[in-house]
């Protein structure tokens, strides 16, 4: 769908009316989904509504979290990210007709979120100019309002961090062919159920597009944390 600057988004209704949660069953209102080769990162084996999800480091597993829930009827807002590509997320799986885009949200980003929040089953928001004070309240309200509040990059109190480690791409042989598919490792850490560091692989993207299995199940891995490496 088109880029919706703030006050047009509240205007047009797509606010309240994301899905209808009063009527949903009540796993529906739980829990959103997520790839099933994804689902081993989190305690509860999804996005557990009401809960904060920091992803470092890469755009595309931002897209792989919203993919699931936008196909199956969920809908969703991304919040201070000019550059999102809508072709790339389509390519990776993202129902993009309910992904409401808020490239720049003027000068009270907090105010944006916090509206989203109130109607839109998970809002992906960049950091930005949003101060700690702000990131808190705002995990706050998701957790109030039942919705999954996604940030790209760090974020205080995260519920489950998600770190994009090494990544290689496959395809090319003895200098010719095209690039299929690129296997990324991705560690989950985070608090309370998710306390526990996990680490599984995933291809991102897929052979064909999308998110692929990797024959290697999630494992329980040490503390350390492995280095971001750049978006994408």
């Amino acid at each position: 769908m088109p880029a919706l600057g703030a006050m047009s988004l509240a205007a047009s209704g797509a606010v309240g009316v994301a899905s209808d949660l009063a009527s949903a069953p009540d796993d529906r209102a739980r829990m959103l989904p997520v790839h099933a080769d994804l689902a081993g990162l989190f305690p509860w084996g999804g996005l557990r509504r009401g809960a904060t999800v920091a992803v470092h480091g890469s755009t595309a597993l931002l897209f792989a979290l919203l993919a699931a829930p936008t196909e199956t009827g969920s809908w969703a807002a991304a919040v201070g990210m000019p550059d999102l590509g809508l072709r790339a997320a389509a390519e990776l799986g993202v129902a993009v007709h309910r992904l409401a885009l808020v490239r720049h949200p003027g000068s009270s980003p907090a105010a944006v979120v916090a509206a989203l929040l109130d109607g839109m089953d998970m809002v992906a928001v960049a950091r930005g100019r949003l101060t700690d004070t702000h990131a808190r309240r705002l995990s706050a309200r998701a957790r109030h309002r039942g919705a999954v509040l996604v940030s790209l990059g760090p974020w205080p109190g995260a519920d489950v961090e998600l770190h994009r480690g090494a990544a290689a791409w496959d395809g090319l042989a003895d200098g010719h062919g095209c690039l299929s598919h690129r296997e990324v490792r991705i560690r989950a850490r985070g608090r309370g159920a998710a306390a526990r560091p996990v680490e599984t692989a995933v291809l991102l993207p897929g052979r064909g597009g999308g998110l692929g299995a990797v024959t290697v199940r999630p494992r329980v891995v040490s503390l350390s944390v492995a280095e971001d490496r750049g978006p994408i």
